[in-house]
Parts: structure tokens; sequence; C-alpha cells
């Protein structure tokens, strides 16, 4: 059976095979930051890493579901989507991030380095998935 084409049911879904890996990575990396954060610095440090871990599972999300929808769409949508995407997440991140600087609340490094963590964990299980995948193959019109 093939795969949906853009339109057809299901069309998102095959689109967005990387995120069981990116997601178990993430949540691998959740289990044991979390957890030592506490210990070093207590209640508002788990906190702050568990909220930069899921600030960027959510923006990442986000992201990933923009474009696969805009793909099965119509694929010339992809780059406006994706950059109106990004746009709109990078005010609202500006947005929250002053607002939460302003409160002075205490798990706002741990927070920041925890955003770090995540995004290096993430991009590096794409990148995994990415090169374990097999590439997709085309046959020309006279094989």
């Amino acid at each position: 059976m093939s795969e949906p084409r853009a339109g057809e049911p299901g069309a998102i879904r095959v689109r967005l095979p990387y995120l069981r890996f990116t997601l178990l990575s993430c949540a691998v990396l959740a289990v044991l930051a979390v957890p030592l954060a506490a210990i070093l610095w207590g209640a508002e440090g788990a906190a702050g890493a568990a909220a930069g871990i899921a600030l960027v599972v959510v923006s990442y999300l986000i992201s990933g579901f923009s474009v696969a929808w805009a793909d099965a769409i119509n694929p010339r949508m992809i780059m406006s989507v994706g950059l109106v995407t990004y746009g709109v997440k990078i005010v609202i991140l500006g947005l929250a991030m002053s607002a939460i600087a302003a409160t002075g609340w205490g798990g706002l490094r741990v927070m920041g380095g925890a955003v770090i963590l995540a995004v290096v964990v993430w991009t590096g299980a794409h990148l995994t998935w990415a090169l374990r995948s097999p590439l997709p193959t085309f046959r020309s019109q006279r094989d």
C-alpha cells in the first residue's frame, strides 16, 4: 500500500515518522535531568529543567506539525508556513521569557540550560533517525 498523497487522510502522519525517536530521546533527557536538577538546585531547578525540555518539545512539535500540514495540503506552502510558524513562535517565546525573567524566578538559569540540552538532544536524535532511515529511490521512466 502506498503512502497517502497530499490531501488524503493520513497524509500528515506519514510525514512525521521521526517523532517517535525524538520524543523518546527528550523523555530520557527529562528522566535524567529533572531529578538531577532537583538534587542540585531544589524544586525551582527541577521545575526549570522540566519547563525547558517541555518548551523545546512543544516548539519542535508545532514546527513539525505545521510543516507536515502544509506539505500534506500543497508542498508549495512549506516555506511560507514554516517561516510564519517560526516567526510567531520566536515572538511568543521572547515575550514569555521576558515576562518570566521579570519575575526573578530562581529556575530561569536551569531552564535556559535545559533548553540548550533539549535542542542538542532533539537535533541529535533527528539526525540519527535521518541517517539510519533508508533513502527514497526513484526509477526513471526508461527502466
